[in-house]
C-alpha cells in the first residue's frame, strides 16, 4: 500500500534517521523529507531507464568537470509538484518548512557559469524527455569556502559530505580500474598498456527529475577508491603512514575541484583528474552499449557525447584506446567511430583557459594516449597536405612541447559549437579559424540558456504566482509564453504589483544583509548587482573604480539629488590568481570606507557577502534592478547571469559582448544600458594603446588611482596594490581605462532613469516578457536537433 505523503515522511523519521516528532532537529526533518522526496523520484526514474531501453532510443552523455547544482530539496519538490503537502506535512508537526529546506547544503560541485550551465542543461534534458546522463566527480571538498580576512580572500575545505547525501545512491557494482603512468609492451603481437598507479572509479547516481516527474535522467558521480584499500604490512611495523598511503593518495583525485596547478605536482592532479573522470565515464556507457548492442561499430547510433570544455577532451584518446586495445579495431575505424560520437563545447577565446599539457607530463602520465595524440597529429598532417594546406601551430594538436587540447577536442569531435552568437563567430574568426577553414561545417552556435524551473518557478514565487494567473501554468515549460505579458507594460496597475514583488525581494534580501553582514541598507535604493567569479576580464575592477569614483563625487557635493544606491559584489578568485585575489582585497578596501563615512550615508553602500553559491544568487537575482555584465568586448563566451537578471526583471548594465548582443536585440535597446568599446573596438584600439592617456583623460580615474596609490583605501597597508595599479598602467589587457569613462557616465543615466520608478518598472516588465528564449529547453532542443539527433521520448 502506498503511503501518504505524511505518512512517508514519519516513517523515514523513525527508520532511516532513529529519530521520534519530539526528539528530531530540524537537519533530521530536512534528510527525512528528502528521501521521502527522493522515493517519488525513483519510479519516474525506472520508468525512463525502462523506455529508453525498450524503444532503443539514443543516449546523451554529458561529461563536465562541474555541476554546480544548487540545493536539491526545493527544486524536487517543486519539479514532482509536492510543495504544497510537504508544507502541509511539516507544519501539521510543528516544523517550519522554510527552515527545513534552508538547512539543505549547496553541493560543492562547481564554481562559476561552466557548472551551472551543466546543471541547467540536465535538467531541460529531464523537462524535454531526452535520455541522458551527467558525468561527473564527486569531490569531498570541491572548489573551497570562501571568507574574508581584514578584506582578503581565504579559502577553506567544503564539507558538504561530512554528513550523509541523501539524494544519492551508492552503486559499488559500476567500479572501474583507471590506469596512469607505466609502460607500453607488445605481447603476442598486440600492444598494451601496463599502468603502474591503478585507482578504482566507483558509481554514485543521483535521479535528475523533468516537471511533473514526466522524465528523469541521471547524475552519475565519480568518486575515486584505492585498489587496496589498507597496506597490512607497514602497519604491523608501525609505518602507519605508509599503511594508509594507497586510500590518500587515491582520494586525492577527487578530493578538490581544480586544485592549484602552478606546481608540477598540481598539474599531475589536474591531468589526472580529467582522465580519471572521462575514463570511468567511458568505460561505463561502452558497457552500457554492449550489453543491449553487440556490434561497437553501431556506437555512433546510439551514443552522444557531449564535452563541456576542455577538461573531458581526452575523451577522443581514450575512446580510440578502448576501441583499438578491447575492440580490436583499427586506428582509423576507432578513430571514425570516436568522432562520431563525440562533441565539443567551447566556453573561452582567452588562450590561458584552453588548456594545454606538456608532452613530458601527458607522456609520463597517460603514454598510451600520448601515441594516440602523436598518431592523430600525424593523420591530420597527412590531411592537411593531401588538402594542399599549410599547417600552422593554431592547427597542431602538438606544438612546442604541449598537447594543445583545445585543437585535440576540436579535431576528435564531429561537432564543435560556441555559446552565443558572437562568441561562435569569433571562434571561426579567431582561436579556431585556421581549423574552421578545414572543417567549414564542424562550428555551429547553441546559445546558452538558464531553466526557468529554478531561476524564476523556485526563486521568485512572488512574480510566478503572477505569471501562473495571467499565462497560465504552461509557461513553466514553454518559457517564450512571456511574450504574452508584453502588452502588461502599458497597464498601470500590473505594474505597480510587478514592482510591489520586486520591493518585497529586496525587502527580503535587505533583512538577510543585516542579519549576516550587519549592514542596513535601504530596500527603496537601487540595487546593483555584479555575481560571477572574479576575473580581470570580467572587469570587477572596472566597477570597484567607478564606486570609488561615485564616492568622492558625492563626498564633494552631498546635497545634490543622488540615486541611492547598493553594489553588490559576489565570487571567488581562484586561490592562484593573485590579481583576482587584489581586487577582492580592494573591493572590501572601498566598502570599508564608502560604509562607514557619515557623509556618504544611505547614498551608497557596498556588500559583499563571502562564498558566494547558487542559494545566495537565488537571494540576490530576484531583488536586483541593475545587472552589471561588463567584460570586455570579445572575451565573454556566453554568460547566463545575464539571462537569469533579465528574466527576473532586472536592466541590464553591459558591453556588446557574449550573450548581452542577443539579450539587447530581444528586449530592445531602450531596455538595456549598452556601453563601451565593441569588439572591433577592442581590435582596433589595441595598437598604440596608451592607458595613461586614458587616465589622464578623466579627473575622475585618475583621482582614485592617486587614493590607492596612496594608500587611502588601505592606510595600515599602504602599498597594498601597487602591483595591480601597475600593471592596470602599464598593460591594460582588459582596456579597463578605455572604457570607465563611458561606464560611469552611463551608470549616471541609470541613476536619472530610476528616479522615474513607473517608467523604470514598466522597462523592467518588458525585461521579463521579452527573454523567454533564454531558456535552456531551448538550448537543449537545438543541441538535440542540430548535434546530437536524438530525439525525445516524452513526444
Amino acid at each position: 500500500m502506498t503511503k501518504t505523503f505524511s505518512d512517508a515522511l514519519d516513517w523515514h523519521l523513525a527508520h532511516s534517521f532513529g529519530k521520534t516528532v519530539q526528539t528530531a532537529t530540524v537537519d533530521d526533518w530536512r534528510m527525512a523529507l528528502s528521501r521521502v522526496v527522493r522515493d517519488r523520484m525513483v519510479d519516474p526514474w525506472f520508468d525512463a531507464t525502462r523506455r529508453t531501453y525498450e524503444q532503443g532510443n539514443k543516449r546523451v552523455y554529458y561529461l563536465s568537470m562541474e555541476f554546480l547544482l544548487g540545493r536539491l530539496l526545493e527544486d524536487g519538490l517543486n519539479n514532482l509538484g509536492l510543495t504544497d503537502e510537504a508544507r502541509s506535512a511539516l507544519s501539521a508537526r510543528g516544523q517550519d518548512f522554510d527552515a527545513v529546506v534552508r538547512n539543505e547544503p549547496d553541493p560543492a560541485l562547481g564554481n562559476g557559469g561552466l557548472g551551472r550551465l551543466a546543471a541547467c542543461f540536465l535538467d531541460s534534458l529531464s523537462c524535454l524527455g531526452i535520455p541522458a546522463y551527467g558525468y561527473g566527480i564527486r569531490y569531498a571538498h570541491g572548489l573551497f569556502r570562501q571568507s574574508f580576512e581584514k578584506g582578503a580572500q581565504v579559502e577553506e575545505a567544503e564539507d558538504w559530505l561530512a554528513a550523509t547525501n541523501p539524494w544519492e545512491f551508492e552503486r559499488r557494482e559500476a567500479a572501474y580500474d583507471i590506469g596512469f603512468g607505466g609502460v607500453l609492451k607488445t605481447v603476442e603481437g598486440k600492444l598494451l598498456w601496463q599502468p603502474d598507479e591503478v585507482v578504482v572509479a566507483r558509481a554514485y547516481d543521483t535521479p535528475v527529475p523533468g516537471w511533473q516527474a514526466g522524465w528523469t535522467n541521471t547524475l552519475r558521480l565519480w568518486q575515486a577508491m584505492p585498489k587496496k584499500v589498507f597496506e597490512l604490512a607497514p602497519f604491523n611495523r608501525g609505518d602507519f603512514m605508509a599503511a594508509a598511503a594507497p586510500e590518500v593518495l587515491a582520494e586525492t583525485i577527487s578530493r578538490v575541484l581544480y586544485p592549484d596547478d602552478s606546481t608540477e605536482i598540481g598539474k599531475h592532479l589536474r591531468l589526472k583528474q580529467e582522465y580519471f573522470f572521462t575514463a570511468a565515464s567511458l568505460q561505463d556507457l561502452v558497457r552500457r552499449f554492449m550489453l543491449h548492442n553487440g556490434n561497437i561499430r553501431d556506437l555512433p547510433n546510439q551514443v552522444a557525447i557531449q564535452m563541456n570544455d576542455t577538461h573531458p577532451a581526452i575523451a577522443g584518446p581514450e575512446l580510440i584506446r578502448l576501441l583499438m586495445d578491447h575492440h580490436s579495431l583499427t586506428f582509423a575505424e576507432a578513430f571514425d567511430i570516436a568522432n562520431g560520437c563525440l562533441h565539443y563545447t567551447n566556453h573561452t577565446l582567452l588562450p590561458e583557459a584552453l588548456e594545454r599539457w606538456g608532452v613530458p607530463l601527458m607522456s609520463e602520465v597517460l603514454p598510451r594516449h600520448m601515441q594516440i595524440i602523436e598518431r592523430l597529429e600525424d593523420a591530420e598532417a597527412r590531411a592537411a597536405t593531401a588538402r594542399g594546406r599549410r599547417r600552422t601551430a593554431a592547427t597542431r594538436i602538438v606544438d612546442q612541447g604541449h598537447v594543445q587540447m583545445g585543437n585535440l577536442a576540436f579535431v576528435t569531435a564531429r561537432k564543435v559549437n560556441g555559446v552565443s552568437a558572437l562568441h561562435t563567430d569569433l571562434m571561426k574568426q579567431t582561436v579556431f579559424a585556421d581549423l574552421h577553414a578545414d572543417y567549414p561545417d564542424r562550428i555551429v552556435n547553441q546559445t546558452n540558456g538558464v531553466t526557468p524551473r529554478r531561476w524564476l518557478y523556485g526563486c521568485n514565487p512572488g512574480l510566478r504566482d503572477i505569471l501562473n494567473r495571467e499565462l497560465g501554468p504552461g509557461w513553466v515549460t514553454d518559457l517564450e509564453r512571456l511574450k504574452g505579458l508584453a502588452p502588461k507594460a502599458e497597464d498601470t496597475d500590473f505594474v505597480n504589483e510587478f514592482a510591489a514583488v520586486k520591493h518585497a525581494n529586496k525587502l527580503r534580501l535587505a533583512d538577510w544583509v543585516k542579519d549576516t553582514q550587519g549592514i542596513e541598507i535601504l530596500p527603496d535604493a537601487m540595487f546593483d548587482i555584479q555575481i560571477k567569479r572574479i576575473h580581470e576580464y570580467k572587469r570587477q575592477f572596472m566597477n570597484i573604480l567607478e564606486a570609488a569614483a561615485l564616492a568622492n563625487a558625492i563626498r564633494a557635493n552631498p546635497e545634490a539629488d543622488w540615486t541611492p544606491r547598493v553594489k553588490f559584489f559576489g565570487g571567488k578568485a581562484a586561490p592562484a590568481y593573485v590579481d583576482a585575489k587584489y581586487i577582492i582585497h580592494l573591493i572590501n578596501d572601498v566598502a570599508r570606507d564608502v560604509n562607514n563615512d557619515p557623509v556618504i550615508g544611505d547614498r551608497l553602500k557596498i556588500v559583499y557577502p563571502p562564498n558566494y553559491n547558487v542559494t545566495m544568487a537565488e537571494r540576490l537575482i530576484p531583488a536586483a534592478d541593475l545587472s552589471e555584465q561588463i567584460s570586455t568586448a570579445g572575451f565573454e563566451a556566453s554568460g547566463t547571469g545575464n539571462m537569469k537578471f533579465a528574466l527576473n526583471g532586472a536592466l541590464t548594465i553591459g558591453t556588446l559582448d557574449g550573450a548581452n548582443v542577443e539579450i539587447s536585440e530581444f528586449v530592445g535597446p531602450d531596455n538595456i544600458y549598452i556601453f563601451g568599446l565593441t569588439t572591433d573596438g577592442v581590435a582596433a584600439a589595441r595598437p598604440g594603446y596608451d592607458t595613461q592617456a586614458y587616465i589622464d583623460a578623466d579627473p575622475r580615474l585618475s583621482k582614485v588611482i592617486s587614493q590607492i596609490r596612496s594608500g587611502y583605501f588601505s592606510p595600515e597597508d599602504p602599498d597594498r596594490y601597487h602591483a595591480l595599479l601597475k600593471k592596470l598602467e602599464k598593460d591594460d589587457y582588459f582596456l579597463v581605462a578605455a572604457d570607465f569613462s563611458d561606464y560611469y557616465q552611463t551608470q549616471r543615466r541609470v541613476d536619472v532613469d530610476f528616479r522615474d520608478s513607473s517608467a523604470w518598472h514598466r522597462r523592467a516588465v518588458l525585461n521579463t516578457a521579452l527573454s523567454g528564449w533564454f531558456s535552456s529547453d531551448r538550448t537543449i532542443a537545438g543541441y538535440a536537433r542540430d548535434i546530437w539527433n536524438v530525439r525525445s521520448l516524452m513526444e
